[in-house]
């Protein structure tokens, strides 16, 4: 089935709904909109949008429907309630709410069984980032569906990633990024608590933190590769320094007096790793120890 390239309908008004809608309306798509709340839709109308009354209405109007509400219990729920199931046969449905692995195979398995298309994507920042040369969306499931709409996808960003057949690849791995970004930022924080007890201007902290982040997002892709290769020889940073180092922030933590929460499970995990022989291995060893029960 080839996908109209000026048909799409968006399900979910909420700032990102929004945000999507505009750009295909900019493109010149014919673009439908459905929200629970209509009066979302208010600004979108003006701009040249379609709003309907129930989701059957936005589905039967495009070949391809993005789907962007607050979970998947009210995705469920809403596509659940569709007057006709017949109204999804040969449809492609994409679904940029974000979930669960487990959450994106129930969808796949329910769309599958009403004969539509299905894939599973997650947006990887804000939407006042979308529609840049490096705005990153994730996005999962058939190849063959995925390559038919991939230029309308494009619409959104400039760096999709497609992580394969596997449904769940979208949601994993978006749950993944998020586990690097709120490890991060609550190092981040913890960090400008040390800055403030020798009385550093946190705003500066943050400046110096922006300039080290392409280094060591190089770093961490090299560790990425060590942990795929499964080979832990050391090739850029010996375990043992960071086990020396963790201990230093939480020595640091206590003798300032400042929260030392962070720094103490840090540590934890880094001396579990010394104890079971890792010291002298690359830093990635570090998860062959959380590959295992605590």
């Amino acid at each position: 089935m080839e996908t109209s390239k000026n048909q799409i309908s968006v399900i979910g008004l909420g700032p990102m709904g929004i945000k999507i809608a505009q750009l295909y309306l900019q493109k010149g798509f014919e673009v439908t909109v459905f929200n629970r709340t209509a009066a979302k839709a208010r600004q979108l109308v003006q701009e040249g949008a379609k709003l309907v009354e129930t989701l059957h209405e936005a589905v039967e109007a495009s070949p391809l429907s993005i789907v962007i509400v607050h979970n998947y219990a009210i995705a469920t729920a809403l596509f659940a309630a569709v007057e006709t199931e017949t109204v999804l046969n040969g449809k492609i449905i994409v679904q940029l709410t974000t979930g669960t692995a487990q959450e994106a195979r129930q969808s796949e398995a329910w769309f599958r069984n009403k004969q539509a298309y299905y894939l599973d994507g997650a947006i990887q920042v804000a939407p006042e980032q979308m529609a840049q040369p490096d705005t990153t969306i994730l996005f999962s499931g058939d190849t063959e569906k995925y390559a038919a709409i991939e230029d309308t996808l494009k619409i959104l960003g400039g760096n999709l990633k497609y992580l394969g057949k596997n449904i769940a690849a979208a949601a994993a791995l978006d749950t993944a990024t998020l586990s690097y970004i709120y490890g991060a930022a609550i190092g981040f924080f913890h960090g400008a608590l040390i800055a403030e007890s020798e009385n550093f201007d946190v705003e500066e902290y943050g400046n110096i933190i922006a300039e080290i982040a392409p280094g060591m997002g190089e770093f961490l892709k090299h560790e990425g590769a060590v942990i795929s290769s499964g080979d832990f020889r050391i090739s850029q940073s010996p375990l043992a320094i960071s086990v020396s180092a963790a201990e230093r922030i939480l020595s640091t933590a206590k003798l300032s007096g400042i929260n030392s929460e962070f720094p103490q499970f840090a540590a934890n995990w880094l001396k579990r790793a010394k104890e079971a022989g890792y010291e002298q291995e690359e830093f990635a060893a570090l998860i062959k120890t959380l590959r295992s029960p605590a």
